[in-house]
Order: structure tokens, then sequence, then C-alpha cells
């Protein structure tokens, strides 16, 4: 990617979207990555013998568990509160990410890292004093404003960002979003895997399953509204695998957030410029991993038709849109507006 005049050459340009379930890397080498944002330490001498490494991320920290101190160091969009290896965690992640992207010796990092809406101002400090062992310089973002700059959606747009610890809006009018332009609420999509899980509990008492298969039902097979197919996964009782129909109770679960998305959105656009909302419904956008879920932005369109015509469509890439879009803002961002560390 090539560089603005004025910024050196040499340096490398990076986009981070750290996440609660998975964190992207976007670099300006043409790189970018991901990882599932756990991070885990062997739990004694045998672990550690048996591993062969000190520490361990994303899917080989899950697949290992057993034999790990496994943290998901950020909760709803936050480095978690109380327990000190958190911080250590997110440090070790961070780490992590910028080695995917392969910096040369010597190069000069500026990254740019993306946080939920309303945690912004509380996330700035932590994030920084994680960052800071690795990159040279740092500005912390909005994670909805990154993926409205990546899509260039710059003006008359909402972004709904549906991720895993937060929701978050982004109103975007032809200038920088203050605070009364985003919104964050907490139903995403760990609130998604908890009723699941309550509801399959419920309905098979005898089964056994952990949060984490939960978790991979719902990527799977996330869906809201109607469906021919139903939808049949394994599951052991009392040790033996046996089929179970869960489509009702994925639908249940995934549409157990709607409500407040749709609350929460309609609520943003009626508190905006009246002369500007009919622009703000014709061009909603959802983005996250959220916006996996077969049928969302048909769903969320017809519960807003009361308010008028409007346009909801998902990210094409939910997995990059926000990482590529702090990248694409990391290499035009003039050079005053950059923190060094």
């Amino acid at each position: 990617m090539k560089q603005q005049t004025g910024k050196k050459d040499s340096a490398l340009y990076v986009g981070i979207d750290l996440g609660t379930s998975r964190s992207a890397i976007s670099a300006s080498n043409d790189i970018k990555d991901w990882v599932e944002s756990y991070v885990g330490w062997p739990k004694d001498f045998i672990a550690a013998k048996v591993l062969g490494k000190d520490v361990l991320f994303g899917s080989e920290a899950l697949e290992n568990r057993l034999s790990l101190e496994l943290y998901r160091p950020l909760e709803r969009g936050v480095i978690k509160e109380g327990i000190e290896r958190n911080e250590e965690a997110v440090r070790e992640l961070i780490r992590y990410m910028i080695g995917l992207v392969k910096p040369q010796p010597e190069q000069k990092i500026y990254a740019i890292v993306g946080v939920p809406a309303d945690t912004l101002k509380i996330n700035k400090l932590a994030i920084r004093k994680a960052v800071s062992e690795y990159v040279n310089s740092l500005m912390v973002v909005s994670e909805p404003f990154s993926v409205a700059y990546g899509l260039n959606l710059l003006n008359n747009a909402l972004i709904i960002d549906l991720g895993a610890g937060t929701v978050d809006f982004c109103i975007m009018h032809g200038s920088i979003p203050d605070e009364n332009d985003q919104k964050t609420i907490l139903t995403a999509g760990d609130y998604v895997d908890e009723q699941l899980y309550s509801y399959m509990s419920e309905k098979y008492p005898d089964s056994t399953f952990n949060l984490n298969m939960i978790r991979q039902f719902k990527e799977r097979y996330s869906f809201v509204g109607d469906t021919e197919e139903a939808i049949h996964v394994e599951i052991p009782v009392n040790g033996r695998p046996v089929m179970h129909d869960i489509t009702n109770e994925i639908r249940r679960a995934c549409e157990s957030i709607l409500p407040a998305i749709i609350d929460t959105t309609s609520e943003m656009i009626a508190r905006f410029d009246p002369e500007f909302q009919a622009k703000i419904k014709r061009n909603i956008v959802v983005a996250g991993g959220g916006s996996l879920i077969r049928g969302i932005a048909q769903y969320i369109s017809n519960a807003l038709k009361e308010y008028g015509p409007c346009n909801v469509r998902c990210v094409e890439e939910p997995l990059y849109a926000g990482s590529d879009g702090a990248l694409k803002l990391a290499a035009d961002m003039p050079e005053k507006y950059w923190e060094e560390l």
C-alpha cells in the first residue's frame, strides 16, 4: 500500500480490531491475519513439556485448554478488571498479532486499534499500555468508525457493528463522529450463546455440552426469521452420541438480541437531524461477526419499515472490515495526529 507523502516509506502501518471473541490485524505490507482472542499458559511443568511452548493463542489454546491457564481477557470490548494476568494476556495477544504481519527488524510501526464506542475513553489508556511495547505510534478509535472509514461510508450512513461482547452503532455525517453519534449495547454474540445454552439445557436436560460447543453451533447454523431446513447436531447423552434438533433454539437465541438492536437503531435515527433521517435509513450497514447471521439484514429492514423506506445490508468481509478500515485510516492519517509512545 502506497503511503502518503511526508510519512516514512520504511514504516509499517497496521490496523487492529481487538475483539472479545476474535481479533484481526491488517498491515500495509499486504499481510492480514486473525486469531481467536484466547491466551493460555501451561498449568505446570508436565503441561509445558507436552505443549513445548511458553504461551499459546487462539484455536491452539482452546484445543489444549485442559493443560492451560486459559484467558479470554477482553469482556465487552474492555480488558477485564480484577485479574492481573488479563493485562498480560492482552499484551501477549498484541505481540503475537504484530508478529503475524512480519515487521522488519527495527521497522517503525504505526498502529490504529478499534474498540467499542462507549468504552473509548476507558480503553484508551489500557490499550496504550498494552500496545506501547510493540509500536512506535498509536491511535485508538471506535470500531464502527473504522468499519465506516474502510467502506468509504463517511456521510449519511449508519454502521451496526455486531460483535461478541458489544453491538456498536455509529452515524456518519461527513465528519468525525462524536459521542452523540455513537452508542454501545451489551446484548451481543455472547448473549446469544448464553440464551442458546439456556434453551438447550431446558429442552435436553440429560445431554452433555459446554459453552464452547454452543458457540460452535451458533457460528455454524445461526439464522433469524424462517428456515426450511431443520438443524441437527450430535451431542452426547450418557456418553453416547445422539442427534438433537436445535432449530427453534438457534432461532430464539439469535432473535433474542434483535429487539434491543432495532430499538437503538430507531432511537439513533430519530434523534438525528430530521432533514437527513431518510438518507440514513437508506444506508444501514451491519458489520462484525453478527452480520453472518442468516437473514439478519432483511429482519432489521422489515422491523424498521414502519419508520419509512430503508435499506439494510451486511458487509462483505466481516472478519477484516474493522482492521482493514483501521489500516486505511492509518495510511491516510496526517502525521500530526499520531501519538508517539
